[in-house]
């Protein structure tokens, strides 16, 4: 285990994390190849997308990752929190370079290699919050370090999904002959059974909540007049029943946290 503090990963955190979020302002402001991020979706249109305004997760997981970004630069710590901020400072670099990249691909139509980049992303993830819950950490710990990693990682979830809906659409697969209204269902079944096991497995209500606001933008997609106007039933149904769920999951930790209290 290595305790020492690395100030070159600390300092490289930084560096990505900058790129990252100049490459998603550039993307829509200027934007990129003359669309914004948006309309990239809106041009492989699917019905496991969520209503636009989903998206503004963004800024609450940008806000809380700049948090971690200040935070573990100057947080100089001994034994296990500085070996884990090395190891998360290695990783999230990593994924915020795939982050930049993945805006580059989306916006050029490079789909295929837009999921790519979405997968280095959920994988690196994966390992920051495997990491972070293995280790015991203060409430401000907590707040700078998992929290920033439990949104985006549930957030990351979905938009892993998203993407691959997207990649058909791109393949123009048929779906086995299966309407793309049963692949909807069972793509939602997918992440709901994704998103609360990862939950209780980690314990982690932040993690939930990001895929319970995935799921409402798919639902209020569905039910706009904007959107889909009510026109799948099925769909509206099957997300009705996945937030019923995730939210049941989410009082399961609240109360089970609220016991290990008492």
């Amino acid at each position: 285990m290595n305790t020492r503090v690395n100030f070159g990963i600390r300092f490289f955190v930084v560096l990505t994390f900058l790129l990252m979020i100049v490459i998603n302002a550039i993307a829509n402001i200027i934007p990129i190849n003359g669309v914004t991020t948006g309309e990239v979706s809106d041009y492989y249109a699917n019905l496991f997308s969520p209503a636009a305004i989903t998206f503004s997760i963004w800024g609450l997981i940008y806000l809380l990752l700049a948090g971690y970004t200040i935070y573990q630069l100057f947080r100089f710590s001994d034994g296990k929190k500085v070996a884990l901020l090395n190891k998360i400072g290695l990783y999230f670099s990593i994924s915020s370079l795939a982050n930049a990249t993945w805006i580059l691909c989306w916006h050029y139509y490079k789909i295929p290699l837009s999921m790519l980049c979405m997968i280095i992303i959920l994988i690196c993830l994966i390992i920051i919050v495997s990491n972070t819950v293995k280790c015991q950490l203060t409430l401000k710990e907590w707040f700078f370090i998992r929290l920033p990693f439990s949104i985006y990682f549930g957030w990351i979830t979905i938009a892993t999904i998203a993407n691959m809906t997207t990649l058909l659409v791109y393949f123009d697969w048929d779906g086995f002959g299966i309407s793309e209204v049963v692949w909807t269902v069972i793509a939602i079944t997918l992440g709901t059974i994704i998103g609360i096991t990862t939950m209780l497995l980690y314990k982690d209500m932040a993690y939930g909540f990001a895929v319970l606001w995935g799921f409402i933008g798919i639902l209020i997609k569905q039910l706009s007049p904007n959107g889909f106007h009510g026109e799948y039933p099925a769909i509206i149904i099957t997300t009705v029943a996945a937030l019923t769920l995730l939210f049941i999951a989410e009082l399961y930790l609240f109360f089970l946290k609220l016991n290990s209290k008492s």
